[in-house]
């Protein structure tokens, strides 16, 4: 768009990088910024600056942190022998807001996916099985997503941690139908692991 200013070109370029975000979302954000009330500008750029300088990734399990070790990792209300491994931090927040696991992670940063040229060295597979080299750990949760990607990771987690720590057990989240859901709507998988995953009343 040679017919904008170069700073809000570049604006729009950037904001349209970011996940979920499309050229008119973009350049609904960067219009808006334009129009914003003197120093929101700023505040937003100060917030993404301190972003980048305070923020880290866990040294332990790669969620989000302050500090080198996460307050999750630090908690010792936390149950030390139920680990939780999932796909990325932002699954992490989503499994805390249910109230439900008093464990602990592991972030893996990504899924296997072939199609795409990464495999099991490219997330952080060995890295879980160091830490479950340690003995502490008896249970690993498989929270990875439901999709081919995420089936994939959790199927050679699930054979790596057999052949390298066969006491631990290893559980998979249960898939099935969402609340309010429909029958006839729902595909034949989320059907079949609704069955496969069903319990007592």
């Amino acid at each position: 768009m040679d017919f904008l200013p170069r700073a809000l070109a570049d604006l729009i370029d950037e904001l349209q990088r970011l996940p979920g975000l499309g050229p008119k979302s973009a350049q609904r954000m960067a219009f808006h910024l334009l129009q914003a009330p003197a120093g929101a500008p700023e505040r937003l750029a100060g917030a993404l600056g301190r972003l980048k300088d305070g923020v880290r990734f866990c040294d332990t399990c790669s969620f989000i942190s302050e500090a080198p070790t996460c307050p999750i990792c630090a908690d010792p209300r936390r149950e030390p022998a139920l680990l939780c491994v999932v796909e990325q931090p932002m699954d992490v927040i989503a499994i805390e807001r249910t109230g439900e696991y008093r464990g602990r992670y592991h972030v893996l940063m990504g899924a296997i996916s072939p199609m795409d040229g990464v495999g099991p060295g490219e997330i952080r597979a060995q890295q879980l099985l160091d830490r479950l080299a340690a003995g502490e750990v008896e249970e690993v949760v498989l929270a990875t997503n439901g999709d081919v990607e995420g089936e994939a990771t959790a199927a050679y987690l699930a054979q790596a941690i057999a052949a390298h720590a066969p006491a631990i057990r290893v559980s998979r989240l249960a898939r099935g139908l969402p609340m309010g859901g429909e029958l006839e709507y729902a595909d034949e998988l989320t059907l079949a692991r609704a069955l496969s995953g069903r319990r007592p009343v």
